[in-house]
Formats: structure tokens, sequence, C-alpha cells
């Protein structure tokens, strides 16, 4: 029988199915990725797109996207002039790019990220584009919002203070440059802790941004507005004499006084008192001039209400002015040194009396080697913006023991200031996050006022460090006028007594009283207490008849540089 040879098939076109099947897999990567693929020969000005092209019906007519002239026409004028460069880009080798644009889609505007590889003609500029095409309007209005954040006052829009202080140094360089001037207002609204608790938090968030919304009207467009605290909105007046001054603040305290603002809990009568400084002949730089905006306010709030008042020179303040810029030199001397530090001060178990864990105590060694307590620099950092860099850097070192330290629980302190911060609040997450690990060993206190001064945002931070492990403790419990059911809706875990009420607890019966009527309390919420200042045997005795879970004072151990556990 004669044998019969089987035709073969030829080589090219196995290459040629090789090519398919890597073709087909290509296009199922891409459209898993949600990217469409293009391929775009300029000569002919046409495009081929492969992969997720469902993305291209963003486009009010998709199929107009082959050609590449309708496609540029598509994207905003910054994209096209980004793709353009790259089209004339004369390099005789292939180049690697990435562009962002924004183009108008029926159901408004998309961002979108575009990738790829230019090849070149002859000539130099491009003969043919090919990369992938993916939609990022998500994250693109994510990076928005964060920079939005850094920027603004998350609650009324305005600037935030950070802000607002370059923007003050920026107007009185540009007035010395020309030899005008220029002013500095800060306006407060009063008594908005009455308003809190007459009406709640959110009237007064209410009351917080009608007043912001009515300053902001009363402005001239080159004038610049921002919230610089919990109350307070400061306002930056270009090119303003100083009789101007005065019938500018009357004309912004006659906005607010005029009508009442409707909240959701009922009418409110708002005023404001205002204090300004004329710049420059009154202060060289942003720091100074807030400063002395605000000597002026403390000054206008001595006559009651609604009132004004300018800044003027007195030795006095001036001393004193001296003294807080020399303390905030030294933060920031500390700061860059590393002699910002810690002492750590137990916190003892009322049973077993022995440490549960740790409070954080900042404190700066000065260049003779002397320490400060925090009271001898938080406040000035506090006033001059510094506080937000000290409460991160302490956020950081206690992150740092701890991963040194795996036995060790650590208590650390949010200052009042960053606690109104939203976006530092948001980093300060971040920054936990990143190292979750360790997380369940870190105890976040915060002050009483701080944690309700927006207590919205107060509740959301909380919520987000007790997801992570973390827990919180509200600090200074008492000085305040927080109700437990406040501290509920928080969820807090711990509460720590106001240490003036504890002190010489035994020889007072008044104190006696508020002390056991807070921790019967705070057990019926299933918080735990810390008596701070326990100062003898006597007092701790009482306090654990009382049913307090922890102590913290000298008498348990005062806070060391170099605890023994840092020793081992």
């Amino acid at each position: 029988m004669q044998s019969q040879t089987l035709p073969r098939k030829p080589v090219e076109s196995v290459r040629a199915l090789a090519a398919a099947h890597d073709a087909e897999r290509l296009r199922l990567a891409v459209t898993g990725a949600g990217e469409a693929a293009f391929d775009w020969t300029i000569g002919d000005d046409r495009i081929t797109w492969d992969g997720a092209t469902e993305i291209l019906i963003q486009h009010a007519d998709a199929t107009r996207l082959q050609r590449g002239e309708s496609f540029r026409g598509w994207m905003g004028h910054a994209g096209r002039e980004k793709l353009r460069a790259v089209l004339e880009d004369a390099s005789p080798k292939d180049t690697v790019f990435e562009i962002e644009f924004e183009a108008a889609s029926p159901m408004g505007s998309v961002w979108f990220e575009m990738r790829g590889l230019r090849i070149p003609g002859p000539a130099g500029p491009a003969e043919r584009v090919a990369g992938i095409l993916r939609i990022v309007t998500e994250r693109k209005r994510e990076a928005q919002r964060l920079t939005y954040l850094a920027m603004r006052d998350e609650l009324t829009g305005h600037l935030n203070r950070t802000s607002l202080r370059e923007a003050l140094s920026q107007a009185i360089e540009k007035a010395k440059a020309e030899e005008r001037s220029c002013a500095y207002l800060v306006a407060s609204i009063d008594r908005l802790a009455m308003i809190n608790d007459t009406y709640g938090f959110g009237a007064a968030d209410e009351v917080i941004v009608a007043v912001g919304e009515r300053l902001a009207s009363s402005l001239r467009g080159s004038d610049v507005i921002g919230r610089t605290a919990g109350n307070k909105l400061g306002i930056i007046l270009g090119n303003c004499s100083e009789r101007e001054i005065v019938l500018v603040a009357e004309r912004l305290r006659a906005a607010v006084r005029g009508e009442v603002i409707a909240t959701r809990a009922g009418t409110v009568s708002a005023t404001i008192t205002v204090g300004a400084v004329w710049l420059p002949a009154s202060a060289s730089s942003s720091q100074e001039a807030m400063l002395r905006a605000e000597e002026a306010l403390d000054h206008a709030r001595g006559a009651g209400r609604d009132g004004f008042a300018a800044y003027t020179r007195s030795p006095q303040r001036e001393m004193a002015r001296l003294r807080l810029m020399t303390i905030a030199d030294e933060v920031v001397a500390a700061l860059n040194e590393d002699r910002l530090v810690f002492a750590y001060q137990p916190i003892i178990d009322a049973k077993s009396r022995k440490p549960v864990h740790y409070e954080c105590l900042l404190r700066m060694i000065r260049t003779d080697g002397s320490i400060a307590t925090a009271g001898q620099f938080i406040p000035a950092a506090e006033q001059l913006g510094l506080v937000r860099l000290v409460d991160r850097h302490a956020l950081e070192m206690t992150i740092a023991q701890l991963h040194k330290h795996p036995d060790v629980t650590l208590a650390v302190n949010v200052s009042g200031t960053t606690a109104g911060d939203p976006s530092w609040l948001q980093s300060f997450i971040n920054f936990v996050r990143a190292n979750q690990h360790v997380a369940e060993r870190v105890i976040v206190e915060l002050t009483e006022t701080a944690a309700l001064h927006d207590f919205e945002e107060s509740a959301r931070f909380v919520s987000n460090l007790r997801e992570m492990g973390c827990r919180v403790a509200i600090d200074d419990f008492g000085a305040g006028y927080t109700s437990f059911r406040n501290l509920q809706m928080m969820h807090v875990d711990t509460v720590k007594i106001d240490g003036s009420y504890v002190k010489d607890l035994t020889a007072s019966p008044d104190n006696q009283i508020f002390v056991r009527t807070l921790v019967g309390l705070a057990k019926n919420f299933n918080l735990k207490t810390v008596a701070e200042w326990v100062g003898s045997d006597e007092d701790a005795a009482l306090l654990e008849s009382f049913g307090v879970d922890y102590f913290q004072g000298f008498h348990f151990g005062e806070p060391l540089l170099e605890p023994e556990w840092m020793k081992g």
C-alpha cells in the first residue's frame, strides 16, 4: 500500500495563529482592566480601538472617535496641548507618554488617563501612537477633594487658617512693595457656646455658615475670608486706609446683627465682635498680624458683645508678643533638632495598683538642657499655628515607640486646634492605618471641649480610630459641658476625670459628690474612668470605693523621659 503524506501547515500560518491568540489574550486583559486600547496612525488620522471600548460611549457620538481629529476635539484645551507636544516631538526614538485630560459627556465632565508609546516617523514627529485609555474620574475627584480640604474649611468652604495665613503673607508683601496699606480683621461669633447648649451643635454649625456667608457678601471681590478657629473668621482687606477699617468693621457687624438666622432648631440672633490690625504699619508678618488682631479682639470683648477694637501698641503687649515669638522659634528649632520628646506617666489599675499603660506627655529639651513642660509651649504653638506640626511629631514618636516595645500601650494627645481640622484628622487616620498592627496599643486622648466643638467630625474621627483597633479617651472630663449621652453617641472608651475635682478629694465633700456621680454615670454608659491628679493613698482608696477604674498622678508615678520599660 502506498503511504500518503499529510499536508503540513506553512510556518507562516502557525505564526499567524499564535499572533491571533496573543492579540485575543491582550484584548481580554485590557477589557478586564476596564481599559480601551488604541492604535493611531497619524498619516491617515485613523484610530483603531479594542478592549473595553464601552468607555467611549462617554462621547456623544463614539463612532467619530475613529478619527484623530475628532478625538483631539473631544479633549479639553490642556489635554490637547499636552498631546500636541507628544505628536510634534522630533526625537528619533520611541518615547513613552502619559496624559490626563478632561472631556465632556452627556452625564457631565469625565476625566481620562491616556498612556502610550509614540513611534517617530523618518522626519521625527510621530508616525504612530499606541496605548490605552482609562476613566479616572473618581480618582481625580478624590484628589481634588483632598486638595480642597487642605486649603479650605470643610464647614464654611472659606479658606482654612493655614491658607488664610499664606494669603495674608502675600497681601503684606504686596502692600510693602507697592507702598500702600491693607488690614487684617478677626471676627468672633459671640456666645456660640450658649447657642450650642440651647439649640445643639447642628444649629451652631448653621450659625457659623450663615455668619460666614454674610461677612463674605459684605466684602469686595478683592478681599479674602477664611475660618481661623471654631467661632472665628479672619478677613484680609486689600488697599485699605486706617479710617476705612472702622467703617468696614461696622458694616460687617451690621450684616450679622441685622437679621435673625433661621436654623433647623429655630431662629437665632447672632452678633460678632471684631479685632483689627492695620498693615504693614502695625505688623510686618502674617504671624504678627494674626496675633495682634487677636489682641485687639480680646480688648473689644472687654466691652461686651458686638464690639470693635483696632490694635494699638503697648509695652506690656509687646513684651508678651516677643515672649510668644521666642517660644515659637524655640518650638520650630526643637522640632528640627529632635528636642521635642515624651515623658511617660503610668496609668495605674485601681485594684492591682500596677501600670496598664502610659500617657505620652510632650516635653521640650531646651538648648541649655533644661526641660519645658507642654503647658510652657503648647499654648504659643496653638496661637501661632505650629501645633499641627507638634501633634504630627507626637504621633510619629508614639508609633515608633510602639514598634520598639511590643508589650507597651501608649496614650497620645490631640490638641484642641488640630481636633478641629478635618484634613489633619484624616492624615492622622492615614498614618495609623499604615501602622495598623500597633493600632490596638494606641489610645488617643481628646479634650472634652475639643471633642464636642465639631461633634460630627469628632464622631467620624473616633469611629475610624475604633475600626482600626485604637481606643479613645476624653481628657479633662468635667471641665466642659459634655453630656454622657454625647459620649455614648461618640462611642469613646474612657473618660478622664479632671484633676481639679480629684486633688485633695478627701477634704472636699462637694467634689466627692461630683466625682461619685460622674463615675456612676460612666458605669451606666459602660465607660471606663481614670482619675487624674491622685495625690495620696487616702484619695486613691476613696476613688476606688466610688468605682474608679484607673489612677494617674505623681503619687503613683511621675512622668519620666526614660521609664524602666525603655531600658529593657
